[in-house]
């Protein structure tokens, strides 16, 4: 590999920024937590915001990204500016008048939508009807975020990686700060945090357009739906919709599930999903933004060899540093559910039925990161059919473990039917990858394995002995936990690293050049 240390570099300032997000993040659930604890509010405030937050996902971050920036990559490459600017003029306005119908029939079909995403709650009037209230304020969401993730898209593809990064802090930030201080002038209470999610979308959108006109790329309104441009992106984006977003209409199909089940497993499986997502954004999202750029670049430039050796990049970081924060999560899942959220209203009892489900998670953390490397592998070269055909397999996969472990496993068997599907889309999109030529594994691997596994069991020995009684946990002060938590994770993280430099795996190792395309032009 390249001593130049270009796509490292840009994982370490993505992945700080996604560090700060997610610190704020805990703190968002801290607060949360405290005031409103894990019962019908909070229920019926999840349920709101993972409809739109599905949508953005759907829409924005994950079928629109992929589709957009190969696209947009191969335009600045091969056709210069003045048509990549037109490209993004009509691609904008596309995208905002698309969202914006889908919004506005979001808000009118409020009801219907909470009847097919949680149907368990149309037994409790109020709830049901808490949950379309909540669910009108924060549709909009969807709109802003559309906008900022072609925002984030344009600055990618123009190597301005920070900007977009660090963008989600103003969500937590909005949250955190009506939570706080304006939910006792709502009534109900939480209320403020559906208004904290519609100005947190504000926010972020206001926050892109210096950075865009810094590069010359603010859209313009432009409609030309049947320009080339737009229409091959729409035909992109139809099937990606579905291809990258398996997950979230895994978690959407067992909201459904977790309806059926005793009030608070809709929160548990939230607060499982947080700290999962957190390893997950800080490096699964990380990666996939520096490498479909890059990965869109190569394809474009032709460099088959350097595509592949991006794959092999980041697989191996993705084994180094995934499966070690998977081990933790499930060992030190009570310590950590302790120390961040049994405060307040949060009880021990919600502590021990959310351990269970985000030990569950764990096992698909590594299958998860997994695939926002792997499928970038596809999507970089306009390849669509093949990851919808892994999606759909890997849908009908979830449902089917979902019916055979809600009954032995409750709330549980939902995150390990989330876990197992990403390790099963994961291993079909490597195969994939493999029988069609793309991706070639460098020499080293067997040997790389080997040492991940010695330094793997000398982590699981530290953090057993550093972590001591699950019991204790719940039972120590709020100061004691902390004490400990943090001198068991820095235990953990010493004894990891020092084992793989005793057996010769260093960080220079992982140093890789962006191919020369990434340089701003």
């Amino acid at each position: 590999m390249s001593t130049s240390p270009g796509l490292l570099r840009s994982l370490a300032t993505v992945s700080s920024m996604t560090l700060l997000s997610r610190i704020l993040g805990f703190v968002r659930d801290f607060v949360i937590a405290r005031s409103f604890g894990a019962g019908v509010m909070t229920d019926a405030f999840f349920v709101a915001f993972r409809l739109p937050n599905l949508l953005r996902r759907l829409f924005a971050e994950g079928a629109f990204s992929q589709a957009f920036v190969p696209l947009l990559a191969e335009y600045r490459n091969r056709r210069g500016e003045t048509e990549t600017k037109l490209l993004v003029d009509r691609t904008a306005t596309a995208l905002f008048v698309t969202v914006l119908v889908v919004a506005m029939l979001g808000i009118v079909g409020a009801p219907l939508l909470i009847y097919i995403s949680a149907p368990g709650f149309s037994a409790d009037a109020d709830k049901f009807a808490l949950t379309v209230e909540l669910t009108r304020i924060t549709f909009p969401y969807i709109l802003f975020m559309a906008l900022v993730a072609l925002a984030a898209g344009i600055l990618n593809t123009w190597s301005r990686f920070a900007l977009p990064a660090f963008t989600p802090v103003l969500l937590n930030v909005s949250l955190i700060g009506m939570a706080l201080f304006a939910a006792p002038w709502f009534d109900p209470p939480v209320l403020a945090l559906a208004w904290a999610v519609f100005l947190g979308g504000i926010l972020q959108l206001t926050l892109q357009v210096p950075a865009l006109k810094r590069i010359g790329m603010l859209p313009r309104f432009d409609w030309a739906p049947k320009d080339p441009g737009v229409r091959r992106l729409l035909t992109l984006m139809a099937p990606a919709a579905f291809g990258v977003s398996v997950t979230q209409v895994s978690l959407l199909i067992n909201t459904i599930f977790a309806s059926f089940l005793p009030s608070g497993s809709v929160s548990w499986l939230y607060y499982a999903d947080r700290l999962m997502e957190f390893p997950a954004g800080l490096l699964g999202a990380a990666l996939g933004t520096i490498l479909l750029p890059s990965l869109s670049r190569s394809h474009a430039s032709a460099q088959s060899e350097e595509f592949s050796g991006l794959l092999d990049w980041g697989l191996r970081l993705t084994l180094l540093l995934t499966l070690p924060a998977a081990l933790a999560l499930a060992m030190l899942a009570v310590p950590l559910l302790a120390t961040l959220f049994m405060h307040g209203a949060f009880t021990g009892d919600d502590v021990l039925q959310t351990r269970s489900a985000l030990v569950a998670y764990s096992i698909g953390l590594a299958g998860l990161i997994l695939v926002k490397v792997l499928a970038p592998g596809f999507y970089a070269r306009q390849d669509i059919r093949t990851p919808v055909k892994f999606a759909l397999i890997t849908l009908v996969a979830t449902q089917a473990m979902n019916l055979a472990f809600i009954g032995p496993l409750r709330h549980a068997g939902l995150a390990l039917s989330i876990g197992l599907a990403s390790c099963l889309n994961a291993a079909l999109l490597f195969r994939g990858l493999r029988r069609s030529g793309t991706y070639r594994p460098e020499a080293g691997w067997r040997s790389f394995g080997a040492k991940l596994l010695v330094a793997l069991a000398v982590l699981a020995t530290v953090l057993w002995l550093a972590m001591g009684s699950e019991a204790a946990w719940l039972t120590m002060s709020l100061g004691g936990r902390l004490t400990r938590l943090t001198l068991t994770v820095l235990a953990g993280i010493v004894a990891y690293f020092a084992t793989l430099w005793l057996l010769v795996i260093r960080p220079e190792h992982f140093r890789r050049r962006s191919t020369p395309e990434a340089t701003p032009r």
